[in-house]
Order: structure tokens, then C-alpha cells, then sequence
């Protein structure tokens, strides 16, 4: 086969958790566990058009001959193996990169920049999460793209500047793990007040949702190394003033109480006051700190 430039979407897909595999269940039983998940990985590839270019141990990487059938792919993948479990019935886990871009066609494999940014976008994924590209998104339907929130941005090796990169929410309730840890709160409860970087706003219900992150777009820009563009969401649900991380490095929340939670990809109602602090655990010296005040 001759070598072509052509444009399409790869996909890295693999198994989390593989090591720990190995050593619950010794060599042979996590082999085929392994083997299991990645085969019916490779099946669903075909289903939507794909070719599985290799397999390595617990990883399958896929070009697919748009991002549509890429992304449709890696949904169904998640989705079926999101009923799969081991011996000890704990829920199986795969994390998903994929772009679309030019790539070299060569005997069957593929090379170049698509594979590359592929590669990173799923070494940025965690177990059932499909990350994605911004370039990626702009070729997808309106329906693939409500499906699709931006995550954050990152470098790519070979690139001067940061790419923009999207998580595709498969499994809408999944997106958001409720919290059984729930603080009492009046339902009265209709102001809270944020104090940071020696500003204070006092919001209220109708303010409702405010994005915060060191992104110049969110409602409350924090200058914090581990936050995310738009790291957290505090939104009013049922009465109560609702915490919702969305970032990469997660939320740590110090109560009133002294009891520290930490989120991520998880809701929190906020009740009293306490301090929240992106990606890093609370320094109570620290300026990046925001207080809150509920009531």
C-alpha cells in the first residue's frame, strides 16, 4: 500500500485501572478480562466504520473516516462497557482521546500530527471519559456537539500554542456524581457571598449560575496555577446554593465544621460559609482562596 495523506479521526481508547488488575486477580484471569474489553472495543470500532489499527496490551488505537463516526464509536464504547464487570463485579473503565485531522496512511498504520494529539488527548482522559479536540468539535453535528462541553486548554508537543479541548458527555447522569455528604440548609436560604482577591459579591438565586476559573470568560476569574478556564459552577438547585466541579485538578471545599471535602466531576450543596480553593487543598494564607457566606 502506497503511503497517502488523508484526513480522518484516531482514537486511543484503553482500559483504566489494568495494573491493579494484575494484581487483584494474578496474570492469566486479568489477561482475559483485558483481552475481553479491548475485543469488544474493536467490535464496536468496525460497527461505525473504523479500523483498528493496533492493539497494545490494554490499549486499541482506531482511525475512523470522520469525527462523526469517531465520536459515535467511542460513545457506544463507553457505554458498553460501562455494564461490564470483573470477577469481583466492580464496574469495568475505559478512557478515550481522539482527534480528526490529517494524518499519514502508511501499510495499513497511520502517523503524524492526528495521532499525535490523539495520543495526548487520551493520556488527559480519566476512566470513562472521552476528551476531545476544539477542531474535533467544529466537525461534528449540532447533536454530537450538545453532547460536548469545553474542558480546557493544554499544550500538544510540536505546537507553539494551546489547544482548546472538549469533554463528551456520554452518559448524562454520569456527568455529575452526586455527593452523599449533604449539609443541612434552609430552603430561605437565597444570597451567598463570594470574597476573593479582596473583592466580595453578594449573589443571589437570579444570578444563578455563576462560572468561576482563570479563564477570562468566567464570571469570576481566579489567577490560581491548577485551576481549569471555567473550574466550577455554583448554581441554585431546590433551595440550596450548589457547588459543581468541572475541571481537572477537582475542588477542595473546607467547611465550617473543619471537614474538608474534595470534588471532582462532582456537586456539592454549600451551606454556612467555608472556603473553596481551585486544584490545590485550602491554604488558609492563601490569596487564591474563595470564601463563602450562604444566608
Amino acid at each position: 500500500m502506497s503511503r497517502e495523506i488523508i484526513n480522518c479521526a484516531v482514537m486511543f481508547s484503553d482500559v483504566s485501572g489494568s495494573t491493579a488488575l494484575y494484581d487483584k486477580f494474578g496474570d492469566t484471569e486479568a489477561k482475559a478480562i483485558i483481552e475481553n474489553c479491548v475485543n469488544l472495543m474493536a467490535d464496536i470500532t468496525t460497527r461505525f466504520n473504523g479500523v483498528v489499527i493496533k492493539t497494545i496490551g490494554d490499549e486499541i488505537m482506531c482511525r475512523f473516516p470522520t469525527a462523526e463516526d469517531g465520536i459515535n464509536a467511542s460513545c457506544s464504547i463507553q457505554e458498553a462497557v460501562s455494564i461490564l464487570t470483573g470477577p469481583d463485579g466492580q464496574p469495568m473503565a475505559v478512557r478515550i482521546g481522539i482527534h480528526a485531522g490529517e494524518a499519514i496512511l502508511d501499510n495499513g498504520d497511520v502517523f503524524g500530527d492526528a495521532v499525535n494529539v490523539a495520543a495526548r488527548m487520551a493520556g488527559i482522559a480519566k476512566a470513562r471519559q472521552i476528551i476531545t479536540t476544539e477542531d474535533t468539535y467544529n466537525q461534528l453535528s449540532p447533536e454530537l456537539q450538545d453532547m460536548a462541553r469545553e474542558f480546557d486548554t493544554t499544550s500538544v508537543k510540536g505546537k507553539a500554542e494551546q489547544i482548546t479541548i472538549y469533554d463528551v458527555v456520554w452518559d448524562e447522569e454520569d456527568d455529575v456524581t452526586r455527593m452523599s455528604f449533604t449539609p443541612s440548609q434552609s430552603s430561605a436560604d437565597k444570597q451567598i457571598t463570594m470574597i476573593f482577591a479582596g473583592e466580595t459579591k453578594v449573589l443571589a438565586e437570579s444570578d444563578m449560575p455563576v462560572t468561576i476559573g482563570r479563564g477570562a470568560n468566567a464570571d469570576i476569574t481566579i489567577n490560581a496555577p491548577l485551576a481549569s478556564r471555567i473550574h466550577v459552577k455554583v448554581d441554585y438547585n431546590r433551595g440550596k446554593f450548589v457547588l459543581v466541579d468541572q475541571s481537572t485538578n477537582g475542588t477542595f471545599i473546607k467547611l465550617n465544621d473543619g471537614k474538608e471535602v474534595y470534588l471532582r466531576r462532582e456537586e456539592l450543596p454549600l451551606s454556612s460559609r467555608g472556603a473553596i480553593s481551585l486544584g490545590e487543598k485550602v491554604d488558609e494564607s492563601s490569596p487564591r482562596n474563595i470564601a463563602f457566606i450562604v444566608g
